[in-house]
């Protein structure tokens, strides 16, 4: 069947099935994009807004690429990197593990910076930290994808009607915007804009995608058409939220000289100049966007980073592999969901937890170049028919994503204090 054929049985109505891409892109901005975004404005104004731009690129490619493997091959990301062999499984396993241990006290504590902020009377950052993991794990336990996909759909509008309208309040220097898409590195800044550009809604959740077009409902390569389209969308929707939020660094503290305090904080210090500058009303409304960006990655996580370790146990325990369908239900699937918020409290408890955190960054470091030089591996071989096999431009930018990971993956380790 040609490729027009598999197009023509699509349904017309095609932006009414998007949901999956959006899922993937609000899951993977989360504070600490949105906190790299503004500094990045107030560093260095719009020069960096083709590295935004560029890094939604890089997204969209590797999504593509994940989404296409699932539906031209008809299994999952884990049995091609199986295909590559039994080392992949020993990465995962032990990535997986810190992961996300770590990873789920950094994501309650960024959920519980706002609310905080906006009711500075009311429980302190521990107790809002174990209730955004408590309602993450509601959330994700006692409902499907679609509810989650729905869920999901509704931070995407808050974040975007929030941070693009506090953006266009603001006022951006259109003339300066436009400059901004040039190439340009200003001096001292190499490192930086590769970190800019690698960090823009990439996470371990760029591997769930595939899961989520199968939870979805989209099968066989005659969906590869419409996974473009919502991957597409997302992520287009995803470059202008960040550019957005550059709009907000650059004419709010580059113009002031205001530095950001560091991590998820930072933008605690956007809220409050907001609230100099036009009311606590605005700083408000940034607060609620604030929130939603955070929390949008709780549930995307919790539900995603499940699906994938529920595959992961079936590929090791093929005894205890489950059906797609069963996915979401199963044991591993809610056993990961458990490990996900109870373990990483105790996190919470601990000012700063240097040792884990660093065992963190520097395998999760590896997972980006991991994902993106496999997939440009696979999707080149005869384990995917030749009509879905990686074209020119995806091999490129594949290729591209491999080398600028691995290179941010060297400078994380050489930042350690050896």
């Amino acid at each position: 069947m040609t490729k027009a054929s598999e197009e023509a049985q699509l349904p017309k109505a095609r932006w009414r099935l998007i949901g999956p891409g959006l899922v993937v892109a609000a899951t993977g901005v989360g504070a600490g994009d949105l906190v790299a975004t503004a500094v990045a404005g107030e560093r260095y104004g719009y020069t960096l807004v083709w590295a935004a731009v560029l890094g939604c690129l890089i997204k969209i490619s590797m999504a593509e690429a994940t989404g296409r493997w699932h539906l031209a091959t008809g299994s999952t990301i884990f049995d091609g990197w199986r295909s590559l062999g039994r080392w992949t499984m020993v990465y995962f396993a032990i990535y997986v593990a810190v992961w996300g241990f770590v990873y789920g006290a950094t994501a309650m504590s960024a959920s519980a910076m706002p609310l905080v902020a906006l009711w500075p009377e009311g429980p302190s950052l521990r107790t809002w930290g174990i209730i955004s993991g408590l309602l993450g794990l509601v959330c994700v336990w006692f409902n499907r994808y679609a509810v989650v996909e729905k869920l999901m759909m509704g931070f995407v509008g808050v974040m975007f009607v929030v941070v693009v309208g506090i953006a266009i309040r603001v006022g951006p220097d259109t003339a300066a915007l436009g400059a901004g898409l040039l190439p340009v590195l200003p001096d001292g800044s190499v490192l930086y804009t590769l970190g800019l550009i690698g960090g823009v809604g990439g996470t371990i959740t760029l591997a769930a995608y595939g899961y989520w077009v199968t939870a979805k409902g989209w099968t066989g390569p005659r969906w590869i058409p419409m996974m473009r389209l919502d991957n597409r969308v997302a992520y287009a929707t995803t470059g202008l939220f960040v550019v957005a939020m550059l709009v907000i660094g650059a004419e709010l503290l580059n113009a002031a000289d205001i530095a950001l305090a560091s991590g998820d904080r930072g933008l605690l210090d956007v809220g409050e100049v907001l609230e100099d500058r036009f009311g606590t009303a605005t700083a408000n409304l940034f607060l609620i966007g604030f929130f939603a960006a955070s929390f949008s990655s709780v549930i995307g996580v919790w539900h995603g980073v499940s699906l994938l370790f529920t595959d992961f146990v079936g590929h090791v325990r093929p005894d205890r592999a489950v059906a797609p369908e069963e996915r979401e239900t199963s044991r591993p699937f809610r056993a990961y969901l458990l490990w996900l918020t109870f373990p990483p409290m105790g996190l919470l408890w601990l000012d700063q937890p240097i040792g884990l955190v660093l065992t963190y960054g520097v395998i999760g470091a590896f997972f980006m170049p991991f994902l993106a030089l496999t997939l440009f591996w696979l999707l080149n071989t005869g384990r995917v028919t030749k009509e879905w096999r990686n074209g020119p431009i995806s091999n490129v930018m594949l290729l591209a994503s491999g080398i600028l990971f691995l290179i941010l993956c060297v400078e994380q380790i050489r930042d350690l204090p050896w």
